[in-house]
């Protein structure tokens, strides 16, 4: 029985010792973990920083762009030309479009050199030919997108902002205000890339998206600019045809 002891006592300690490394093993586990976590979370939050930066870089140069005075054509010799293009987006909505709204739209295209057709099929696209001011897409995750433009709370007020607008959610529904967010947001991402295929896109899926599907398809041609440049074009067209 004495010689039995050293057997038990040592058999103890084995285990002791298994335990321990066990748990300590786990432990480390956890740390390299909680590290690999924390590693992630840092090149998310450096990704988005990035890319916060490259907004902010971007929206410093179309800013420093923008000209302090603006020349303005003779109005008399404009507006027939306004109102034959304005008439064009009525009747092409068959009505849903009105004629103040047209008539808004294409004046202040003008100002940033944008073919309102363009612009008025964007906004065919955003709210699937209703052109309801009030309309509210559906949930994504990063949340809903409101009013005839089709901005998310995310990015109206920067755009808000950059353009020397009031923010205010409840502008949103606001056609007018929305419209004025839609141009100057189409004219930033046109400067930025000085191509309407990317510019389109990126306002569709936003500047990573675009950047996503061009690493994916070689390309920026997503269906939606390439929809919306095709009909601006025909409306475009028929204008001068006539």
């Amino acid at each position: 029985m004495k010689d039995q002891k050293p057997l038990w006592t040592t058999g103890i300690a084995l285990l002791l010792v298994v335990a321990t490394f066990f748990t300590v093993n786990q432990w480390n586990q956890k740390q390299e973990k909680a590290l690999a976590d924390q590693k992630q979370e840092l090149k998310n939050k450096n990704e988005k920083l990035s890319t916060e930066i490259e907004r902010l870089q971007s929206t410093n140069e179309y800013l420093k762009e923008q000209p302090s005075v603006e020349e303005k054509e003779n109005g008399y010799h404009t507006w027939p030309e306004i109102e034959k293009k304005a008439d064009r987006l009525v009747k092409e909505s068959d009505g849903n479009f009105k004629k103040s709204w047209a008539m808004y739209l294409v004046k202040e295209a003008e100002r940033y050199k944008i073919n309102p057709f363009l612009v008025y099929e964007l906004l065919k696209v955003e709210t699937g030919g209703t052109f309801n001011p009030e309309l509210v897409g559906p949930e994504t995750k990063y949340g809903h997108a409101y009013g005839m433009s089709q901005f998310m709370k995310n990015t109206a007020p920067w755009i808000a902002d950059m353009a020397g607008l009031p923010y205010e959610e409840e502008l949103l529904f606001d056609p007018y205000y929305s419209m004025q967010l839609s141009l100057v947001y189409l004219d930033f991402l046109q400067k930025k890339y000085d191509n309407w295929d990317e510019a389109l896109t990126a306002y569709h899926r936003g500047m990573g998206g675009m950047k996503e599907y061009k690493e994916e398809n070689g390309h920026a041609k997503s269906w939606y600019a390439k929809e919306i440049q095709e009909k601006a074009e025909n409306h475009t067209a028929v204008v001068l045809a006539n």
